[in-house]
């Protein structure tokens, strides 16, 4: 089965940089844990700055490293939602667990390629 990349690069950057914010903003909130808000924002300060490196006129990295640094981003998101529900903040744990999965789909099903003339 092969995922559908129908999501076009600046579609892909302008929702991050919309939601990095929200997720930064998201556990104080909701009233998280420290670990919980720790990790959010961490995770939402890369995607910030790694969705800004997307829509800038000189990229610092190619689009693979860019692919990879999401999926990395997605499993560090998921990785802390275990440790946080390990440690008892259940609704930190659903608040991190679904910014993985939304970060993990959103990576999967974006066409990594750059418009011609750009």
């Amino acid at each position: 089965m092969s995922v559908a990349r129908t999501i076009p690069l600046p579609i892909h950057a302008g929702l991050e940089a919309f939601a990095a914010p929200a997720i930064m903003a998201a556990p104080f909130a909701l009233g998280l844990s420290a670990l919980a808000a720790g990790v959010a924002v961490v995770v939402g300060a890369v995607l910030l700055g790694s969705a800004l490196a997307l829509m800038g006129s000189e990229r610092p990295a190619s689009l693979s490293a860019h692919a990879g640094s999401d999926y990395a981003l997605a499993y560090v998101a998921v990785a802390g939602a275990i440790v946080t529900g390990l440690t008892g903040d259940t609704v930190g744990m659903v608040f991190l667990a679904g910014v993985g999965a939304a970060m993990l789909l959103l990576t999967a099903t974006t066409r990594f390629s750059y418009a011609r003339g750009a």
